[in-house]
């Protein structure tokens, strides 16, 4: 089995929960294959035992069976930028806060690992959002898809920006705000969900249109099936503006039209067999806690 393994920094006390890491993996005789900075970052501290050569990577190809996250979801987010289109199932280590992505915690890293590569999991599909814009724009290169969501958001100003929007090519309104969403149903536990969109199930084929501090107080969030082509042209006193694809950022003049679809591919997430996404909800929003029994 061909394993390749990727973070971005270390969490506090990272450094143990990689060794386990390598060790589960080690054992088992796979071949594991680190990323090449995170290579460098874990040379670059103590308390993992490097002395085993292990091959580095800089880029994926189809031949590899799991690719591993350690950190957060921000970590994730990140590594479907390695894994693209190439259908390899990511398992999600969170050596930092609970999340709603990384979902298999630092206590039970070597329980879980050994469920895993004894097939004990289930894969849960993740549809994302894919970008294309009208002139082209080169900061968007190949990476132009998003697994939470696409942002539009105002730059070098504090005044409101114009977001026309049409929805299969029919006019829907122009919100008058600092910015959109537009979230996949695993992105709406994220940056839509703070500005007051609503959660929604990962499995559900759909996507909402979230405004951010909108001036028009009529406008609200808007659920639309997946299956849309959302079109937006931005207007306002600055000559460009601001698009996040999830932590990837591009700027773009006023006169470009951009277009968001599902994108043509999903990323196939690793779920433990007694983790779901509710029993996950639960935990992060702390659903059914009595707040009289936590310590003040």
């Amino acid at each position: 089995m061909k394993i390749g393994i990727y973070g971005q920094f270390y969490h506090k006390n990272s450094e143990q929960y990689i060794q386990i890491i390598l060790d589960s993996l080690r054992k088992k005789e796979h071949e594991v294959l680190i990323e090449e900075d995170f290579m460098d970052i874990i040379n670059h501290n103590d308390g993992v035992d490097t002395t085993s050569h292990f091959k580095t990577f800089t880029q994926l190809d189809s031949s590899y069976d799991f690719f591993f996250s350690i950190g957060g979801d921000g970590t994730i987010l990140k590594s479907i930028t390695y894994v693209q289109d190439l259908d390899i199932p990511i398992v999600g280590i969170n050596t930092g806060r609970l999340g709603f992505l990384a979902t298999i915690q630092k206590e039970d890293i070597a329980k879980s690992i050994n469920q895993i590569l004894q097939g004990e999991y289930s894969i849960s599909e993740r549809s994302l959002l894919q970008l294309t814009s009208e002139p082209h724009n080169p900061e968007l290169s190949n990476l132009n898809f998003a697994l939470n969501e696409v942002a539009i958001n105002r730059k070098n100003t504090t005044s409101m920006i114009k977001v026309d929007t049409e929805v299969d090519d029919k006019y829907l309104t122009s919100y008058w705000s600092d910015g959109l969403i537009l979230s996949t149903p695993t992105g709406s536990t994220g940056y839509s969900l703070s500005c007051g969109g609503p959660v929604i199930e990962p499995s559900s084929k759909s996507l909402v249109i979230t405004p951010i501090a909108p001036h028009n107080l009529s406008a609200r969030p808007l659920v639309l099936p997946d299956s849309s082509k959302i079109t937006l042209q931005v207007s306002g006193r600055e000559k460009s503006y601001l698009v996040s694809l999830d932590s990837r950022i591009a700027t773009f003049t006023n006169n470009t039209r951009l277009t968001v679809q599902k994108a043509p591919f999903t990323i196939k997430l690793v779920q433990l067999l007694e983790d779901s996404f509710i029993k996950t909800l639960r935990k992060k929003l702390l659903w059914g806690e009595d707040k009289r029994n936590l310590k003040q």
